[in-house]
């Protein structure tokens, strides 16, 4: 069992800090929030590192929202619906939908510049899309123009106070209810932050896998901090690779946006073959699943360890206008996006799964509400369309704010809680070392393509590290691995459940999709262990 707190504490002997809404990360969905949130309300935004440093930061292929003329919320809905293979909660995308474009409109007001051709929003086409909906900044660095206009903003708000370098370690409640949060400040100091909403925006689990396209910080914090408090987490077996992550010696897994594809790119195996035809109608553009498991096949089939992604019909000019970011990434180590093809592999990407929530991103815990990566509200279901992760956090962040007005100040008064686990030293092994090997257990037994067998072995080898939750914690990479292990745990159980393939999550000895029997959720607990929810279609 996960205990419900990682340290031993007496909230009496701790200092307390008040203020109105708590903002758990500085992504998208944390700046956001905060923003929003500050207009009528005192906001506490906590960030582990800095402001500049999130998941949002390193998303090269845009924002999906219905601009064009000939695009609708209709196409928008039936694109995403079919991505999500059946596990979508339709409110929720109706949601993203018909909001999504204000939401746009907003980030422009707070600063955020989008490209344009000839006067008008510069709009591409990724996968699994029907209409062209992707707005994009400087090419293929939308991620860090939206974050670049969102801090900028924050910075000029009297009603936000910053917290950067501080790590929230768990969450406090009492009697169904979230107070706030356990923080370590940069200097080993603990403190509580207490406010009448608790917002976790601490992005995904990118670090659950050794092969990833997200940042160090992605170590899945915010939905084992709620697991841990009580909170329903849901879908956790549906966890995104992403088709094409740079695989070259020396070069880091780095994101080839996939709208690379979307302009034209198409694959090849180690021989020059284009595959994609094999596998699906949509080639290059299919559901990031379907080319995933392609490029994996064929790397198979052909004994390699990548293929290649190539889009030399372009021009070189063309090729570093749309994709700067890439083109000078690329060329750091000694390739030329224009005129080589380039070599590619999947990587973990996005955690479509993540803390339970409504229509208003609330979670089961009052007062406690996520956005972003970290929650689950069922815009993705089985499978992310492409793109829709940051149009999400801005529809589902504006939702929040406005529920969080409703809500009454907390007591004043403070239960006397007290937590201790006796709990022991920590033993010689590094974490590093134990991290290393979580992501080993990790890409060998839960990763693209999983088996019974394999799962179970995966969970065997995960619980051998259960251990250190007995362990005295006191820095920031030893709750990471808490929070790592957790994930962990949850993904590979809830894999372990779902016996059939559906969207990202495949199973080889289950290998075809059943509506009849698992058209449903899965749901975790900490005390109630594994449950379900059916899918209701409207």
């Amino acid at each position: 069992m996960i205990p419900p707190y990682l340290i031993d504490f007496s909230l009496e002997d701790m200092p307390r800090v008040e203020t109105d809404v708590i903002v758990i990360g500085s992504g998208i969905a944390g700046l956001y929030t905060a923003i929003q949130a500050s207009r009528q309300q005192r906001v506490m935004l906590i960030s582990k590192k800095s402001l500049f440093e999130s998941n949002t930061r390193y998303a090269q292929g845009g924002i999906a929202a219905v601009i064009a003329e000939d695009d609708s919320p209709e196409y928008h809905l039936q694109d995403t619906l079919i991505a999500g293979a059946g596990l979508c909660v339709e409110e929720a995308v109706q949601a993203l939908v018909h909001e999504g474009p204000e939401g746009v409109r907003q980030l422009m007001k707070l600063g955020a510049e989008f490209d344009q051709i000839n006067g008008e929003l510069a709009l591409t086409m990724e996968g699994a899309h029907s209409h062209r909906r992707i707005l994009h900044a400087h090419g293929d660095a939308t991620g860090y123009e939206i974050v670049r206009a969102l801090a900028e903003y924050v910075k000029t708000c009297a009603n936000i106070t910053i917290w950067d370098d501080h790590f929230a370690i768990d969450l406090i409640t009492s009697n169904g209810e979230c107070l706030g949060a356990l923080v370590q400040r940069p200097d080993g100091d603990k403190v509580l932050v207490t406010g009448k909403a608790t917002v976790l925006c601490t992005g995904g689990g990118g670090q659950l896998y050794r092969y990833t396209t997200n940042p160090d910080v992605a170590t899945g914090d915010g939905v084992a901090m709620a697991y841990r408090a009580g909170a329903v987490i849901q879908d956790m077996e549906f966890l995104q690779f992403h088709p094409t992550s740079l695989c070259y010696p020396g070069a880091p897994r780095f994101l080839i946006s996939e709208a690379v594809r979307g302009e034209g790119a198409v694959l090849r195996n180690i021989k020059g073959e284009r595959f994609m035809e094999q596998y699906h109608p949509q080639l290059e553009l299919a559901p990031r699943d379907i080319v995933a498991r392609a490029i994996v096949s064929e790397m198979e089939k052909t004994k390699s360890t990548f293929v290649y992604l190539d889009i030399t019909h372009e021009t070189e000019e063309n090729v570093k206008l749309r994709f700067p970011t890439i083109y000078e990434t690329c060329l750091r180590y000694g390739l030329d996006l224009s005129s080589d093809w380039i070599p590619v592999a999947p990587a973990a990407h996005y955690m479509m799964g993540g803390v339970k929530t409504d229509l208003n991103g609330e979670t089961n815990i009052s007062r406690l509400f996520a956005c972003g990566e970290t929650s689950s509200t069922g815009v993705h279901g089985a499978n992310r369309l492409a793109s829709n992760s940051l149009s999400e956090a801005i529809v589902f962040g504006h939702r929040i704010v406005e529920r969080i007005a409703g809500l009454v100040p907390l007591m004043d008064d403070l239960p006397a809680l007290t937590v201790d686990e006796s709990r022991h030293d920590l033993p010689q092994q590094a974490v590093v070392e134990r991290r290393l090997k979580l992501q080993k257990v990790m890409v060998r037994f839960v990763g693209l393509r999983r088996n019974k067998e394999g799962l179970r072995k995966g969970l065997e080898e995960l619980k051998r590290q259960m251990g250190f939750f007995s362990c005295r914690l006191s820095r920031r990479e030893e709750y990471e691995f808490a929070n790592l292990l957790t994930c962990a745990m949850l993904v590979a159980k809830s894999a372990d459940w779902r016996e059939e393939s559906r969207g990202a999550h495949y199973r080889e000895d289950y290998p075809e999709r059943n509506d009849v029997v698992w058209c449903k959720h899965s749901l975790i607990h900490r005390e109630h262990g594994i449950t379900e929810e059916r899918i209701h279609h409207v």
